[in-house]
């Protein structure tokens, strides 16, 4: 499929398909830890980047062939909110199936009226908060001129005053850069201004491909988990599992997962095993055989294989740094 992918598994939304709607990279930001890459040019036009029709038309057949699906959760290869259209997207998927829907942003957009009455249908939207200042704003997400971080922080507070749905922010946690107590405690308070329904502190774990990103210690985790919680209910997501064993072509379900993130090899080989159980055999030789198609290579970091995109296709990364849990 073109622009549905998964389903993924996570602590947050269980079993979750993912819908991909902007091509990549499409975004109004620049973070040091994106796992896509440098945005080369800056994206804040809307756009329908893709027939509305095609993309319902691709989950109405996801939906039909995987059973057990916790939550539908619109990503995008960017910014998700750059996609014109994502309202009327979330009001026919309703109309089709009782799976709430979920929407991942930066945020980014909110403070745009349209923007924010497309999400009102939406069952929980997830958008970013990194920092506390303007400073570390520009230090770790690197936006387009204009968007500004009094900019953002208004656009979440008003979105928190229409939005009747679960909000929950994301907060990537760098180690050196915004984890400090002062950087914690601007972030605390900027938080009490927007008024979540609870934090989702994300951790920089998969290789990026633009610069090293570091992960904050075990003591820096567990003091900004007591820090935020002041504000806030503070949710230290785990990893959650592949699951490949409902896909009807296993080698485009993985180009699909592995073309918007990194994928840990031992993760892979786990869900692989699961199409297969009782055939190890089976399993080794199917991730032989795609590896061999060339679509894919391995990555190195501290002693973890990860399979990436090779050079040419949606993603290529170089062992360089770290970058974000996938979306999902």
């Amino acid at each position: 499929m073109k622009y549905v992918f998964g389903p993924l598994s996570s602590k947050r939304l269980g079993q979750s398909l993912g819908v991909d709607l902007l091509p990549p990279k499409s975004c109004t930001w620049n973070c040091v830890y994106c796992q896509l890459g440098k945005t080369k040019k800056f994206a804040t036009e809307r756009q329908e980047f893709f027939p509305r029709e095609e993309i319902l038309g691709e989950i109405r057949e996801a939906l039909a062939i995987n059973k057990g699906i916790d939550w539908i959760t619109f990503v995008g290869s960017g910014e998700t909110l750059l996609y014109r259209g994502i309202g009327w997207l979330i009001a026919e998927v309703k109309k089709l199936t009782t799976t709430p829907v979920a929407v991942i942003t930066n945020g980014s957009l909110l403070f745009m009226p349209e923007v924010r009455e497309e999400l009102l249908q939406a069952d929980a939207v997830l958008p970013s908060l990194n920092a506390g200042t303007e400073a570390l704003h520009v230090q770790i997400d690197r936006p387009a001129e204009g968007l500004t971080f009094r900019r953002h922080i208004e656009g979440l507070v008003a979105f928190r005053h229409e939005y009747k749905g679960r909000l929950w922010i994301e907060v990537m946690l760098l180690g050196g850069v915004n984890d400090s107590d002062e950087a914690l405690r601007d972030l605390a308070a900027v938080l009490k201004e927007i008024n979540p329904d609870m934090v989702h502190i994300v951790l920089p774990t998969r290789p990026a491909p633009e610069q090293e990103v570091h992960l904050p210690s075990q003591e820096r985790i567990e003091r900004a988990i007591a820090i935020l919680s002041e504000v806030a209910t503070v949710v230290h997501p785990l990893k959650g599992n592949m699951d490949l064993r409902c896909a009807p072509d296993m080698l485009e379900a993985v180009t699909a997962i592995v073309s918007r993130h990194p994928v840990q090899q031992r993760e892979l080989h786990k869900a692989i095993k699961e199409c297969f159980p009782g055939e190890s055999d089976k399993s080794d030789d199917t991730m032989q055989g795609m590896l061999a198609t060339g679509r894919f290579k391995l990555v190195e970091h501290e002693g973890e294989p990860y399979w990436v995109m090779v050079q040419g296709d949606t993603v290529s990364l170089e062992p360089s740094g770290l970058s974000s849990e996938p979306p999902l």
